[in-house]
């Protein structure tokens, strides 16, 4: 006989890795392309402008801008209203330099050149405004 009762097996004791879903990057934040807006199971979150769905229902951004959560009411295949919230990317707003006349004026453009050309010419002014005079 066995001086010892014997442990049994337990059928609990596992648990899966978690699988880090959810919304990465919020309403409003700046974001790049390939960059992962929402990881999801499904589709909660339904694609909008400049946003396209991965295979495994991830949303990735299209284009630099910033992200915007919307909701709208989609009609269904029974003729019901259903709201979904939509994800879409915007392009950034470019703030031109205020003049001494001119008030401040805010212009949208998806050109990447023009977006090239405008932080070249803040970089120039920022590296004059730093150089000491001699």
């Amino acid at each position: 006989m066995a001086h010892k009762k014997a442990g049994g097996s337990t059928s609990l004791g596992r648990d899966s890795q978690a699988k880090m879903l959810g919304i990465k990057l919020s309403h409003g934040q700046a974001t790049k392309p390939g960059q992962i807006i929402v990881k999801q199971r499904g589709t909660k979150y339904y694609p909008g402008n400049n946003v396209k769905r991965a295979g495994d229902d991830s949303l990735i951004s299209l284009i630099n801008g910033i992200v915007q959560f919307s909701k709208r009411k989609v009609k269904r295949f029974d003729g019901n209203l259903k709201l979904r919230t939509i994800v879409s990317v915007i392009t950034k707003p470019i703030v031109k330099p205020a003049s001494a006349k001119a008030p401040t004026s805010v212009k949208t453009t998806t050109d990447k050149s023009a977006d090239k050309k405008v932080e070249k010419k803040i970089i120039k002014k920022v590296i004059k405004k730093e150089t000491p005079k001699k």
